[in-house]
């Protein structure tokens, strides 16, 4: 938690007014029971109404200054708390971005929305919280004490009781809530992982009749959520009842042994009245820190969450040093490239060596799991190689910063990825300066045009949330499209033509060649006919190249090239 508080620098100035009114505004609250006590054994046992009026009007105006000052400690605790809430939330979202895949995976999504969200919210209330009574709180504890031993030391005693025994309970109710709230969150993160995983597969699920399956799945974490969450309430709902049995007979006491020396004569009234609302401000001071030390253990376990991701360092960072991108004929290069997952004992691709020149195609083919999709991800720096080289225009890409290499690459990737918005948003993903004639060329070369053109808005036609309302061939070329519209030095095609028709297909490799004709295109696919027509087909197997040539080679010595032809060579498909 106390690593959070260096997000708090922009508010120092804020935080020390905080503070400050809190403390005018307590010592107000302080003066009260002092002026009550005035009242009763000055003004009423000499029946002086002048000095009643005038203390009682002293006591309205501390009443209303106090009121006003906790109302703008409450407004500036609220405008800090959220304040640092965006803060955080704008830096965990931040760092996410430059997560490489790895680090992204390693997380999870369902982890990484609910620590953005729901942790960050447990923080910002209990900091609320803390602005609000943590300064306020031992103030009235250390001045309510202060006074109280002021007014009568020998009936002070009675603290020395109370106090240990509130102090004790409090430990023993902490001591077995804390733990829970660490797994609550981990309940929390397990539900959104669930529902999330339900929602975004819920085809899947309708399709193969696992609805009741995953009901049953969702109700087990939402069962454990509630059980837990039942246990902490539990072990809390103890705190509040415990606390007030303990101060009502504290006051009890007070007024009993009170009573006993007003009847001797070493008590006034207005003393003893002063008194019990000492104690009652001491005791309630003592509720509020309670309260601030049972939510501060469950931000504590938030803000740890947090840390992880704010504190991950990523792997692909730029250099200190970056290269500007050449601008000279493109050419992509790759010597002797190996890379292996995180904690994978085997290479993913392993000594791979091709270069690709401007106005090439070169076609990645191979079977499911042999490498190709990996091979692709690691040009954008996706991911960074373990050895070799990969250079772009004789540059190697290590040296460029990830805008400016990313900026050379249009990506299309193996999933197509859209987002909420019209189709010229979408389109204008790829290039934010597109014009609208931009745009349209960009849909005509991408065969997408047709079936923009149909629906009553065009371009501006809304798409839902993962272009839910288009079918996963549209999905496809408007993600085509996307990548055209940026006019990069490198086109990448992670097998982005497999949910288009045969005849779609072949009229987009012959749109593609006219408009990327100065530009390097890295083709990967599972068709041997959308590859044939590549200067350059790589054949990979379990991570290695097998083969490398032009189509009309590998049909005539390569083996595994001969295979996925001959595997191909169904009605209405032939090598």
């Amino acid at each position: 938690m106390l690593s959070m508080l260096k997000h708090l620098k922009p508010y120092k100035l804020s935080i020390v007014f905080i503070i400050l009114l809190t403390m005018a505004g307590t010592l107000l609250e302080l003066y009260l029971p002092t002026l009550m006590a005035d009242v009763v054994d000055i003004g009423i046992v000499n029946e002086d109404i002048p000095y009643i009026l005038q203390t009682g009007g002293w006591m309205v105006v501390c009443a209303i200054l106090a009121i006003l000052l906790t109302v703008l400690v409450n407004f500036f605790a609220s405008k800090v708390a959220m304040g640092f809430g965006k803060d955080v939330r704008r830096k965990l979202f931040v760092n996410v971005e430059n997560f490489s895949l790895q680090e992204f995976e390693k997380i999870g999504p369902a982890s990484l929305i609910t620590r953005s969200t729901n942790d960050v919210k447990q923080i910002q209330d209990v900091l609320n919280m803390i602005l609000r009574m943590m300064t306020r709180a031992p103030l009235m504890l250390l001045g309510g004490i202060i006074l109280a031993v002021s007014r009568d030391q020998t009936l002070s005693l009675i603290f020395l009781v109370a106090l240990p025994i509130l102090a004790l309970t409090i430990f023993l109710i902490s001591r077995k809530a804390i733990p829970l709230f660490g797994e609550l969150q981990k309940r929390t993160d397990r539900l959104n992982l669930l529902l999330r995983e339900s929602l975004i597969g819920t085809r899947v699920v309708r399709a193969f009749n696992r609805v009741e399956f995953e009901k049953k799945r969702f109700n087990e974490a939402n069962e454990a959520f509630r059980d837990t969450g039942i246990q902490v309430n539990k072990i809390i709902s103890f705190l509040f009842p415990s606390m007030l049995i303990i101060m009502n007979f504290t006051n009890i006491a007070i007024v009993w042994f009170g009573a006993v020396r007003i009847d001797n004569g070493a008590m006034q009234v207005g003393n003893l009245m002063a008194f019990l609302q000492y104690s009652m401000m001491i005791l309630m001071s003592l509720i509020m820190l309670s309260f601030a030390f049972i939510m501060i253990p469950r931000a504590q376990a938030s803000a740890k969450r947090v840390n992880e991701v704010l504190l991950i360092d990523p792997d692909i960072k730029d250099p200190e040093r970056a290269k500007p991108v050449s601008d000279a004929t493109a050419q992509l290069a790759f010597q002797n490239v190996t890379f292996r997952y995180a904690g994978a004992e085997k290479a993913a691709v392993e000594n791979i060596t091709f270069t690709a020149n401007q106005g090439e195609t070169t076609a990645i083919i191979g079977s499911t799991g042999a490498g190709k999709t990996t091979l692709v991800q690691l040009i954008p720096r996706f991911y960074d190689i373990e050895s070799g080289s990969i250079s772009l225009n004789g540059a190697d890409i290590r040296d460029m910063t990830q805008k400016a290499l990313r900026a050379k690459i249009g990506y299309v990737p193996q999933k197509a990825s859209l987002f909420s918005g019209t189709i010229a948003e979408n389109v204008r993903f790829g290039n934010k300066d597109a014009t609208e004639e931009e745009v349209l060329d960009a849909l005509e070369t991408a065969q997408a045009i047709e079936f923009v053109k149909e629906k009553k808005e065009g371009i501006h036609t809304y798409i839902e949330q993962a272009g839910s309302n288009l079918s996963g061939g549209q999905k496809q070329r408007l993600s085509i499209a996307r990548a055209l519209v940026r006019k990069p030095d490198v086109y990448i095609f992670d097998d982005s033509f497999s949910a288009l028709d045969y005849k779609t297909d072949a009229n987009l490799r012959k749109a593609l060649k006219r408009e990327t004709e100065n530009a390097i295109i890295i083709l990967v696919a599972q068709r041997v006919n959308t590859v044939m027509d590549a200067d350059r087909i790589i054949v990979l197997n379990e991570g290695k190249v097998a083969g490398m040539g032009t189509h009309e080679e590998l049909i005539q010595n390569n083996t595994i090239y001969q295979e996925i032809v001959a595997s191909q060579k169904t009605e209405g498909e032939s090598a």
